[in-house]
């Protein structure tokens, strides 16, 4: 009776020194939900930052849950989960600044719901050009614009970043008449259709279009962000921001319930600046998905959030009709 007694103790007692790290915390795993394309970039990179928590911190470990949804998966998530829940989910741009102005009856959520914890990265997005056409910068663009019928465009979706990027573009050129966006489903398979020629151009992700540039199947016309890119195979890429065309680069917000406590929210928020600052993570970011390290301020985001609801009013008719 006395061994088993003293084997059920020592059991316990394993038990909760697996649970537990450093001055007695107990370790919580937190999930992360990416309420898109599994396979895309913000999935990618919510894995690599997953892998890595370990690395930082005793009390929590990160777990990078990729699923395909949309709205609806948020929505599911805001009315599943309570404040202090380990749980955190991806929201951007698409669903604060364009589904909440082009189908808000999509959104049984608002901001309110959630608090800021991170911004994971930010990608800029570049317009690439059938390599026939040979344009190559603004200059380019504004001339071959100025004498077409149509200009086609490739994005992913029709209603999507990429599509309202290119409306804000070619609209505030002065060509939003011409514009046609060719909507595919999915980010890699609208920025190859330019170079299978069903298209003039195409909006994507950097790393979406690098092997068909380095192929020379398209020239890569302009970034959208407010200077030249800097590094890597694009640099010296115009941004549209130079020229006064509106512009905004994707970003991924890291959020948790709203009402959680305010020293977990800024525990996860030094975990993932943590994350972050790593060499190992910033290079890959860097080299490998062609993104850059990007933490914000709670004011940073409601400044992002309202410059694309600016460019989603402007341009709402180009792109819906």
């Amino acid at each position: 009776m006395k061994k088993r007694l003293l084997s059920g103790i020592l059991g316990l007692t394993m038990a909760v020194g697996l649970l537990t790290g450093c001055g007695g915390s107990k370790t919580a795993s937190w999930t992360v939900t990416c309420p898109w394309a599994p396979s895309g970039v913000a999935a990618m990179v919510s894995q690599k930052a997953a892998a890595m928590s370990t690395n930082y911190s005793e009390n929590i470990i990160l777990v990078a849950d990729a699923i395909k949804g949309d709205a609806a998966t948020v929505n599911t998530w805001v009315a599943d989960t309570k404040a202090n829940d380990t749980e955190l989910v991806f929201a951007g741009e698409g669903l604060f600044s364009i589904t909440s102005i082009l189908d808000p009856a999509k959104l049984q959520f608002t901001y309110d719901d959630f608090v800021f914890v991170e911004n994971l990265y930010s990608s800029v997005f570049v317009m690439s050009a059938d390599a026939s056409l040979n344009i190559k910068n603004i200059n380019d663009l504004d001339a071959y614009a100025s004498g077409a019928d149509e200009i086609s465009v490739a994005a992913n979706g029709a209603t999507g970043s990429e599509a309202f990027l290119a409306a804000a573009l070619f609209g505030s050129m002065g060509y939003g008449d011409k514009l046609k966006i060719t909507p595919y489903s999915s980010a890699a398979e609208a920025a190859q259709a330019v170079a299978r020629g069903e298209t003039n151009f195409a909006v994507s992700h950097q790393s979406q279009i690098l092997e068909t540039y380095q192929q020379g199947g398209v020239t890569i016309v302009c970034a959208f962000d407010g200077e030249d890119i800097a590094e890597g195979d694009f640099a010296g890429v115009e941004g549209v921001g130079k020229y006064g065309y509106p512009y905004f680069r994707n970003r991924c917000f890291i959020l948790a319930r709203s009402g959680t406590k305010a020293e977990t929210v800024a525990e996860l928020k030094k975990l993932y600046d943590d994350i972050l600052a790593d060499s190992e993570m910033a290079s890959w970011l860097s080299d490998t998905m062609m993104l850059e390290v990007d933490t914000m301020s709670e004011a940073d985001v409601q400044e992002h959030i309202q410059n694309v609801q600016n460019i989603v009013n402007e341009y709402y008719d180009i792109v819906v009709g």
